[in-house]
């Protein structure tokens, strides 16, 4: 009998609206992303007036996604926007009206394909009492399972205390709570070899987690379901170094909680997203096999596209960790 195959969910993958509202004509100021059709039957981000990716029809319509997902045995896609969307920096009223449109859209193609999708919101976190009000609809009206957040809003880390009310009612509502890197740190001084990407993502996701641990957010809301993006960055190859700080430093690192971060591993999820089969299997040994999920960063090149769960299905991983990851 030909054993059965695992269920694959990827938590990891990005989709967008066909249509975009040009909300810098509309409201005449900022970085709003609009979207060109090419003849080729690809698609242009434009972004402050410069092309900022372009991305082929999988990234926005739901029956490319399904025959990329059969052809590489992916049961399961969770959805999110992709994070250059977030638009923090709007006017609040504004971010909120773009949040609501990326809302509707991304829950309307998990009303019409239940079985191979899953949702998570997107919400206006430069104004807290918005963002509360769209994660109640997100989760209530919407039937979204969750949120996707950056790693941080504008001058706020995610241990500001302007965002603990959000944490407060995703632990309330059971909103799950991902957390991608974007608007990377120093980036203007990192335009060439594409360091944003490589560097500053990793970084922004330790920013993330680092904030969380010291500033006492997983504490406060021990129920709060996390999960970080791209293998939580390089939280995991510095644990130790944060660790030696916190104990060497506690003057500067635990103002605000004294319990070691280290306390910490196995609390969240981070998704399988290493690229290096070495790191993946010392992912798992820090943090457990039971908090880490397949993520593949579809459709973007830069994730393990098209071939999500590559990675674990060639390790020499147990067949039982890699159903759990899986």
């Amino acid at each position: 009998m030909e054993e059965e195959k695992p269920l694959r969910i990827d938590v990891h993958t990005h989709i967008l609206p066909e249509i975009v509202p040009d909300l810098h004509a509309k409201y005449g100021y900022g970085e709003w992303i609009s979207l060109q059709k090419t003849d080729d039957g690809k698609t242009r981000m434009w972004k402050g007036g410069k092309v900022f990716r372009v991305v082929e029809p999988n990234c926005f319509d739901p029956e490319e996604r399904i025959k990329d997902c059969d052809n590489y045995n992916v049961d399961v896609q969770v959805l999110s926007t992709v994070p250059v969307m977030f638009s923090y920096w709007a006017k609040p009223e504004h971010g909120l009206e773009m949040a609501k449109y990326l809302n509707d859209d991304l829950a309307e193609t998990v009303k019409n394909n239940p079985k191979r999708f899953v949702g998570l919101g997107t919400l206006p976190l430069q104004s807290p009492d918005l963002a509360i009000q769209e994660l109640r609809r997100c989760m209530q009206f919407l039937g979204m399972s969750g949120v996707q957040i950056g790693s941080h809003v504008n001058e706020w880390n995610l241990s500001d205390p302007a965002l603990i009310p959000v944490f407060e009612e995703c632990e309330r509502l059971g909103a799950a709570v991902f957390i991608h890197p974007w608007d990377m740190m120093g980036q203007e001084s990192m335009e060439k070899y594409w360091l944003p990407w490589l560097v500053g993502m990793p970084a922004e996701t330790t920013r993330a987690i680092c904030s969380m641990i010291f500033g006492g957010v997983f504490e406060r809301f021990p129920k709060l379901k996390v999960c970080y993006a791209h293998g939580g960055g390089s939280f995991p190859m510095t644990v130790g170094r944060i660790e030696r700080g916190f104990l060497v430093r506690p003057d500067l690192c635990a103002v605000d909680n004294n319990v070691n971060p280290r306390e910490y591993l196995g609390r969240f999820w981070i998704d399988s997203l290493v690229h290096d089969d070495k790191v993946l299997k010392y992912c798992i040994d820090l943090i457990g096999e039971d908090k880490i999920c397949l993520g593949s960063d579809y459709p973007f090149p830069l994730g393990e596209v098209p071939e999500c769960g590559h990675l674990i299905e060639n390790s020499n991983l147990a067949k039982t960790v890699k159903k759990k990851v899986f």
